[in-house]
């Protein structure tokens, strides 16, 4: 009976888990990153907690193939996350490669009466 309460303890803490990963995935897409990295940092107890219930834990095979499923459900949700992540990385990335030559050509030819403008390499 034990096992069983600590087995839908341990469902239940995946499922937060889940719920934590969907809410990181909305404030990913509205960018709002400080609240995704407080609400990740928050989560890491809970997987922790969920280890050590797994690892103590007897499981039949009914209980084994949920909670696989769980966590494979799990593992996609942040999968996409990180995809998420990585593709605004890039698009960051790419934008302030953009900022920087043109920082570059407005120094070039930004005059004042003391300066002259500057010779820059096109390429970079």
């Amino acid at each position: 009976m034990q096992s069983r309460q600590q087995f839908e303890q341990l469902i239940l803490q995946y499922n937060q888990l889940i719920n934590g990963a969907t809410d990181i995935r909305r404030m990913i897409e509205r960018e709002d990153f400080d609240s995704a990295i407080t609400m990740i940092k928050s989560r890491e107890p809970i997987f922790l907690n969920c280890k050590c219930m797994q690892k103590f834990l007897t499981l039949t095979i009914k209980q084994e193939e949920e909670l696989n499923t769980i966590i494979e459900e799990l593992r996609t949700l942040e999968l996409e996350n990180i995809k998420i992540l990585s593709e605004k990385m890039e698009d960051v990335k790419r934008a302030l490669q953009t900022t920087q030559k043109n920082e570059k050509l407005q120094q070039a030819y930004d005059f004042d009466d003391g300066k002259t403008g500057s010779i820059i390499n096109i390429e970079e």
